[in-house]
């Protein structure tokens, strides 16, 4: 699965992975700083219906949304020293908890994450393009 998309075009994009990925609960997130992680996963927010106002969860690790489907969890590991404090920040509960989790930064604690988890790459192709699509896991 592959988008090239501009901003204008990102909920349209969020709809289709949601639907080409129904089965996935767990969504981590690379790319480099600034490439529009957060912008995409507000718009599968919106998709889910969250109705909450949808912040970055630099500082928190972890914000947690009302949604027609059930929590959906937003997750920043930029700022995460070791899985040790993500495990002790409550993380791994988190994402046995069978509602959508969206991280950003999951190298930070790859360890956490198991095979069922949906790898997307984020790449920035000029200032108002972006490039989404999954990681080959096949290796």
């Amino acid at each position: 699965m592959d988008a090239i998309f501009s901003l204008d075009q990102i909920e349209a994009v969020a709809a289709v992975f949601l639907k080409k990925f129904p089965s996935h609960k767990i969504w981590a997130f690379h790319a480099p700083m600034g490439a529009g992680k957060t912008t995409f996963i507000n718009a599968l927010c919106k998709q889910l219906g969250v109705k909450d106002g949808l912040s970055s969860p630099t500082f928190a690790i972890v914000n947690e949304y009302a949604s027609d489907k059930g929590p959906v969890y937003h997750m920043d590991w930029y700022r995460l020293q070791s899985e040790a404090e993500a495990m002790d920040a409550g993380i791994e509960d988190i994402l046995h908890s069978g509602g959508y989790c969206f991280v950003e930064w999951p190298e930070n604690a790859p360890g956490l994450l198991g095979p069922e988890v949906l790898h997307l790459n984020l790449e920035v192709l000029d200032p108002s393009t972006r490039r989404l699509f999954k990681e080959d896991t096949s290796a």
